[in-house]
This record gives C-alpha cells, sequence and structure tokens, in this order.
C-alpha cells in the first residue's frame, strides 16, 4: 500500500547557511502522527508513527495503518508513505497502535498491537520487509501474542481488561537474544527466538510503580533504561538495570503531561552524538488526545547515568551535525 503525505518543507540551503536553525514541534503537521518508534539505520533516522485520523471532536482513536518517514539531520522529514495497515494482517478486524521496527540480518522487523478478529482482545503481530521503508508484510499469518496467554490484567471490579497487550517495544541484547516488552497495567517481557517471529521461554512479569503502558527499552553505557507512561494522564518515567532481565530500580520521572492530550509515548535514540527524546502532544491546531502529532527534544544524562527532566520545547532541535 502506498500513501503520499507531504510535510511542511524547510529548505536545505537555509539549514546548511544557518545551523542555528531549529525546527518547530509538532516536527509534523500536514498529517496527525502518534506513539513514535524510532530507528537509526546507516546514517539515517527512520521514524515509524501511528496515524490519528478522529475527526474533530472525536473522543475515540480511529487509527487503520502506520506511517513511516526518513531523516539524516532531525530537522527535514521525508514522508515514506504507510508502510503497513491493519489490512495486512488477515486475523485482525482494525486499530493501529503503538509499535516498533528493528533491524536483524539484513530484515527489518515491525512489532505492532491490533484488535484481535477472533480472541477478544488487542494482540501483538510481527511484520517483516527487506527495507526499513517497507513494504512490510505478516511474518507468520498469526499473531505472536494473544490476550488468552495474559489473564492477570484486571479492572476495578476484577474482571480481565482486553488492552493489555499493547506497545511492544524490541530490543537485542550484546549476547545477540532479542526480548520483547509490552504492556497496559502490567509490563512484561519475553524472550525472542533468533528469527524474530517466534516466543522463547515464559512471559516474565516487571513490577514497576504506576506502569500504565508505553515501555521503551533502550541502553547507555553499562546501564538499561526502561521507560514508560507513568500514571494517568500520563507522565514519562524510567527504570535502570544492570543486566536487561533486571533488577529494576525506579529513577523517576523524566518527561511532564503532553500539552492537550492524556497519554505520553517515548522513544528514545543516540543520533550523530547527540541523544533525542521523541514524544507526541497534542499541539497542532486541531489536535487533542486523539488527534496527536510526534515532537522531538533533546534528551541529556547526568555524570551517575540518571536521565535529566526533559524540556518540551516549541523550538525542537537543531538540525544534527553532517
Amino acid at each position: 500500500m502506498s500513501l503520499r503525505i507531504p510535510i511542511r518543507p524547510i529548505a536545505t540551503c537555509l539549514i546548511l547557511a544557518a545551523p542555528a536553525l531549529r525546527a518547530s514541534n509538532p516536527i509534523i503537521t500536514d498529517v496527525l502522527t502518534a506513539d513514535p518508534a524510532a530507528m537509526v539505520h546507516d546514517g539515517t533516522v527512520y521514524l515509524y508513527t501511528g496515524h490519528d485520523e478522529a475527526p474533530d471532536k472525536t473522543n475515540r482513536y480511529v487509527m487503520k495503518d502506520w506511517l513511516c518517514f526518513s531523516s539524516t539531520d532531525m530537522v527535514n522529514w521525508t514522508p515514506r508513505g504507510s508502510p503497513l495497515g491493519v489490512k495486512d494482517f488477515s486475523w485482525s478486524k482494525g486499530d493501529a497502535w503503538a509499535g516498533q521496527v528493528i533491524a536483524r540480518d539484513g530484515k527489518f522487523f515491525w512489532y505492532v498491537p491490533t484488535s484481535h478478529a477472533t480472541i477478544h482482545g488487542f494482540a501483538i503481530g510481527v511484520a517483516v520487509a527487506d527495507q526499513p521503508t517497507g513494504p512490510f508484510k505478516d511474518a507468520r499469518g498469526s499473531a505472536l501474542i494473544t490476550s488468552d496467554l495474559t489473564t492477570d490484567a484486571l479492572d476495578a471490579a476484577g474482571k480481565q481488561i482486553s488492552w493489555d497487550d499493547i506497545d511492544p517495544t524490541v530490543f537485542i541484547d550484546d549476547d545477540g537474544q532479542a526480548y520483547l516488552f509490552w504492556g497496559n497495567t502490567k509490563c512484561r517481557y519475553i524472550k525472542l527466538k533468533p528469527n524474530m517471529v517466534e516466543t522463547d521461554g515464559p512471559i516474565v512479569n516487571v513490577d514497576l510503580p504506576h506502569f500504565t503502558e508505553a515501555p521503551w527499552i533502550h541502553k547507555h553505557g553499562d546501564l538499561y533504561y526502561l521507560s514508560y507512561a507513568y500514571g494517568f494522564p500520563e507522565r514519562t518515567a524510567y527504570a535502570t538495570a544492570p543486566k536487561i532481565t533486571g533488577p529494576w530500580t525506579y529513577r523517576g520521572i523524566i518527561n511532564e503531561l503532553a500539552g492537550n492530550c492524556n497519554t505520553n509515548h517515548q522513544a528514545i535514540i543516540d543520533f550523530k552524538g547527540r541523544s533525542y527524546f521523541i514524544y507526541h502532544n497534542g499541539g497542532t491546531p486541531q489536535g487533542g488526545s486523539f488527534r496527536r502529532s510526534v515532537c522531538i527534544d533533546y534528551l541529556y544524562y547526568n555524570p551517575d547515568g540518571t536521565i535529566k527532566r526533559v524540556v518540551m520545547t516549541s523550538e525542537g532541535v537543531a538540525p544534527a551535525a553532517p
């Protein structure tokens, strides 16, 4: 499937002539983007987002596909269309929620949550492509994680919720072992086999204070970081560990409530010597909790490895060094 999406142009010659120029937040204003994930590959950042399509004043998510953008400077973003949609999973009945792409052995794997057509609740699928921009196709023909595997997430009345299997994030450790983290109300992880489309071993729960959703795993120095949406309306908190399997030590809040939006969903990457915090808010004129837009600001570490609070700006970031 192909979708051509224009974005606000910024003259490349002006960027080269004036390095202090910054892109404004939100970074894309001609289409609504949410739930960002990012991957650095061969000197290019690939940004993968959800696609909010809820009409103005509609108080529910309307999301049918995922979008891709690319940049070599974190300021100019080239639209790459929609390389994946819910219709690409024969077992899905809708809802293109937050996912993440990772590269392995020349392939690109996109883990996404979507409503299952025959098993009640959300499920996590995985799609594969030969290029970071796709096109992606269902790698299994079936879901990787389904709600009948995770029955311990309960609402206030003690009833199993149907939306706990969402927001997958995947990380390949230094020894080559891949891990899938995900969850709502409960954070979980499971090992993946080297083929990246099969699980290996049991599901493990991770105990984190006020965990809501949106886990993201990254590593900086010798520490592993697990950031996540905290409470509701959501802020972003994080924990650190000496190993990806823990034990996890809660470290605090790094991002406050995002403007005009109840949710907070982050990606953290390093690119050309800087660290970036990628998130969404409801910052366009017609924005809101169901009409979100992606933003980027800098992320800074303290000498002890803890993270400084993110300063959300309207100016955004400057072009990355060539």
